[in-house]
């Protein structure tokens, strides 16, 4: 297995139970150790026997990332961007099912020389090899793998043996794990017991992994009575000991870190020289906006189908919360659940009482949709700030296309293939296509945008370039008869063809977008648009006066030293 000699790797593993964050603690450290000089990547792998999780429910999975090359992916590489400011890729993400398919496919090319295919050495094979792609093809000192799953869960198993060859075969010197546990407090007996950590810590060393850090969450800090017993019972110096207790932001979770040194101890360990001390001022900065605005709140309605889950927004809430900031304004969100405002007894003017800004988010299916497009009807004709993103567009549309065009019937030709007027039809390249899985129009696209328009002003540029994920588009036929009633094309492909942007010239703010601003907006960098639909909300609740232009927003980006560290 070829692998560069100077990449450090780190392996985060995760055990008691699931959710305790992993991604969080892989891309905080992944920030600390980039604000000290390192250059860093953070890569997921994830047990399951999908190919990617674009098939799968969002029910099930939670919002499905897209990077800039197209690799439909898991949630927590968003987090690794927003904290990291570093684009993840297609190699970012390794799921079981695509190293089946790859060892699979290696058989029947007769690669294997006749071989009896196996777990191991095929498999483990296959995963080293992966483990190291990034580390081999960029330009790193640092490489974080995130292992999915819980300790213990027969799945992840061969990601385990993978990860202990490795470690092996690279010493210890260029290869750590770290462990997160969990340490429950005890209301009754008001304690914070290890035993569930010791038993993680026994089951992962049944694979043979030593843990060099155990990361424990928790509800309380650890004392160091605590953080000694832990050391003592799972072999680890209590020095290698972290406490995470719980935060109000996860954002606050670097600065937690920093303070319990796990960078200094990882650099120690690792054998990495002291770089630079991190300068993360902007991220208090940050994170005070967040938990201390000082211009009020507003209260932004999301209107979709999987609000009972919301993992399957994941990154819009993430961009509210960086807009909240950029605005010094508490983000309060309401859930709004599509299919409630398709029942003739629903009060749609009591539940938004209090909304100050409506979202219409991404989807798929004819589920909730006429309730979408009541909500947006809502917004149009009371003036109230809206926002559509891609199904949330391609509603607005329509809904336009009924209330102000006068075409009765509009729809789209994936809710009703028989509709009079296909105001939303399939992309035409779309239409052979047979196969679900990472067949649609995937990753960074140009955009080009009006003069004048509202896009214009919070975007300041002409030229921009966002991500997708659909298979439908705006139908061309009807652009004249849009245009005539005073809906505004402000985006589109560089050749014109495809719409990817409009607004109402007239409105306080409504805008609609075919691609997902939500994944690119980040700490640093917060998205333009959601900056300015926040604006137009707190406008909007500040008496109801109209949003100034350009909105112009605070950097959180780290401030450089004269020697430009």
């Amino acid at each position: 297995m070829a692998r560069p000699k100077n990449v450090k790797h780190i392996f985060v593993t995760g055990g008691v139970i699931s959710s305790l964050g992993k991604g969080i603690l892989s891309a905080s450290l992944g920030m600390l150790l980039k604000s000290r000089g390192l250059r860093v990547a953070i890569q997921k792998y994830d047990p399951y026997i999908n190919v990617d999780p674009g098939t799968m429910s969002p029910y099930q999975h939670g919002e499905v990332y897209v990077t800039d090359d197209g690799a439909e992916t898991d949630l927590d590489l968003g987090h690794y961007e927003r904290f990291l400011d570093e684009s993840t890729s297609q190699s970012s993400n390794l799921t079981m099912g695509r190293v089946y398919k790859s060892v699979i496919d290696k058989e029947r090319r007769g690669e294997y020389l006749g071989a009896t295919v196996q777990v191991v050495p095929h498999v483990i094979d296959e995963i080293k090899d992966r483990m190291a792609e990034l580390a081999k093809n960029g330009n790193l000192d640092v490489l974080i793998t995130e292992i999915g799953g819980t300790i213990g869960d027969i799945e992840s198993l061969p990601f385990l043996e993978a990860m202990r060859q490795m470690k092996l075969e690279m010493g210890d010197r260029n290869m750590l794990n770290i462990h997160l546990t969990f340490v429950p407090y005890i209301k009754a007996a008001s304690e914070l017991k290890t035993k569930p950590t010791q038993h993680s810590v026994k089951m992962l060393l049944e694979t043979g992994i030593q843990p060099d850090i155990l990361v424990c969450r928790s509800e309380k800090p650890l004392s160091r009575e605590i953080k000694n017993k832990v050391g003592h019972f799972c072999n680890v110096n209590d020095l290698d000991v972290i406490g995470l207790n719980d935060c109000d932001t996860i954002y606050d979770v670097p600065l937690l870190l920093l303070k319990e040194k796990l960078d200094l101890r990882v650099l120690k360990k690792l054998g990495l020289k002291k770089y630079k001390e991190p300068n993360l001022e902007y991220w208090r900065e940050f994170c005070n906006k967040i938990k201390f605005p000082e211009e009020g709140e507003v209260t932004i309605g999301i209107c979709g189908k999987y609000t009972e889950y919301p993992d399957a927004y994941k990154s819009i809430l993430e961009a509210f919360i960086h807009a909240g900031a950029s605005n010094n304004v508490k983000v309060n969100i309401k859930l709004l659940r599509a299919e409630d405002a398709e029942i003739n007894t629903f009060n749609l003017s009591k539940e938004l009482e209090g909304v100050s800004g409506i979202l219409v988010a991404p989807g798929f299916g004819d589920r909730g949709i006429e309730g979408k497009i009541n909500f947006i009807r809502y917004a149009r004709e009371k003036n109230v700030p809206f926002f559509g993103i891609c199904l949330g567009m391609q509603c607005a549309t329509i809904e336009f296309a009924r209330n102000v065009c006068g075409l009765q019937d509009a729809n789209s030709t994936e809710f009703n293939k028989r509709t009079r007027f296909p105001v939303i039809d399939l992309m035409e390249h779309q239409k052979k296509v047979k196969e679900k899985g990472g067949t649609m129009r995937l990753g960074s696209y140009p955009c080009i945008i009006k003069e004048g328009s509202m896009a214009h002003a919070v975007y300041q540029k002409f030229l921009i370039n966002e991500r997708h994920r659909h298979r439908f588009e705006f139908n061309n036929t009807y652009r004249n008869s849009f245009e005539e009633s005073g809906l505004i094309f402000s985006g589109t492909s560089p050749n014109g063809e495809l719409v990817e942007i409009i607004e109402l010239k007239d409105h306080r703010w409504f805008v609609g977008v075919q691609f997902h601003p939500e994944l690119k907006s980040r700490v640093q960098k917060v998205h333009p648009l959601f900056h300015g639909f926040v604006a137009a909300a707190k406008a909007y609740v500040q008496g109801g006066r109209q949003m100034e232009l350009p909105v112009e927003q605070p950097s959180f980006m780290p401030v450089e030293n004269e020697a430009g560290e």
